[in-house]
């Protein structure tokens, strides 16, 4: 890989290649019925196939790129082992290689990033069988700031010529756009998509609020990011401290660079540097576009505000 080409569009290029070897990943882990499944904390799963692709992501990533700080949502010593040498990827998408890198971002060094990886979001969903909503995350800050991201879809179906293929991954970069797909006009009416399994009295209360005309209730941060994106919903709406950076990150950078917005439930950015704490302890409040956001954020109601940030 050429190194005239400016690191974070280098690193993007390599996280889109290394993404999709993490999705054959899962998909093997779970085509042999073998899933390992623990539970780490009340409705909090990991499987085999979190394990496995957080170490094939987080050693291709490494070797390359040995000074980057890598945080990884499986972040566990005991999980970490001896990784495949088919895992391992060092391929870079040529597509990526050719942008234009933005000028804000043309002189960052490997110190200066942090690459948030969720290796398999939407891990509940994985284990019941509702596999559209699993995808692979992994997200790139700079100065604590999501500056570009990667959201594969391992089991997704398309049609590429006359061959049929599992698969598609899509990026997004500041300044630059969004790649792997086109991006689709939001609903003529108000649709809100919103947690399946993780839902609460102010979570429910946070939708009501909103009048929308459907309410689209689905797995994994990446795939109600998606949702957004493909035009299937107009908001994204979690008042919860449910989710955290690694859920965040790759699809916050991604819509951004669609022309949307995520927030928390108060308005605020969230940071994604090294030391900050891992949970998004103010919810998610994402949108695909300005306009949008600021109704979704003013009919939530100042008390609920409160008690979000108070908890």
């Amino acid at each position: 890989m050429s190194t005239s080409v400016p690191l974070v569009v280098r690193l993007l290029a390599s996280s889109v290649s290394i993404a999709g070897r993490a999705g054959k990943i899962v998909r093997d882990v779970m085509s042999k019925g073998e899933l390992g499944i623990v539970e780490k904390g009340k409705d909090d799963y990991q499987t085999e196939a979190d394990r496995s692709a957080q170490r094939c992501i987080i050693a291709s990533l490494a070797a390359q790129y040995p000074k980057i700080n890598i945080i990884g949502e499986e972040d566990n010593p005991e999980n970490e082992g001896e990784v495949c040498t088919e895992w391992l990827s060092t391929d870079a998408d040529k597509e990526i290689l050719s942008l234009e890198c933005p000028p804000f971002l043309q002189g960052v060094k490997e110190e200066d990033i942090v690459v948030w990886v969720d290796p398999l979001d939407g891990t509940s969903e994985y284990t019941q069988g509702f596999l559209e909503h699993v995808t692979v995350l992994i997200g790139i800050s700079v100065n604590e700031k999501p500056v570009a991201g990667v959201i594969h879809q391992p089991y997704y179906k398309n049609l590429v010529g006359n061959e049929k293929k599992t698969g598609r991954t899509i990026w997004g970069l500041q300044e630059v756009g969004v790649g792997g797909f086109t991006p689709a006009p939001p609903p003529s009416s108000l649709i809100i998509t919103t947690t399946r399994s993780h839902s609460n009295p102010v979570v429910e209360k946070a939708l009501q609020v909103m009048n929308a005309a459907q309410i689209l209730r689905v797995g994994g941060a990446g795939y109600k990011v998606l949702q957004l994106l493909e035009g299937l919903a107009s908001v994204y709406v979690f008042a919860s401290p449910g989710c955290k950076k690694w859920d965040t990150c790759a699809p916050e950078a991604i819509l951004t660079a669609a022309g949307g917005k995520l927030t928390d439930i108060l308005g605020n950015n969230y940071k994604y540097g090294a030391s900050v704490s891992r949970p998004n302890k103010t919810g998610v409040l994402a949108a695909v576009n300005d306009e949008l956001h600021d109704y979704a954020l003013n009919r939530i109601p100042q008390e609920l505000k409160e008690k979000l940030a108070n908890k």
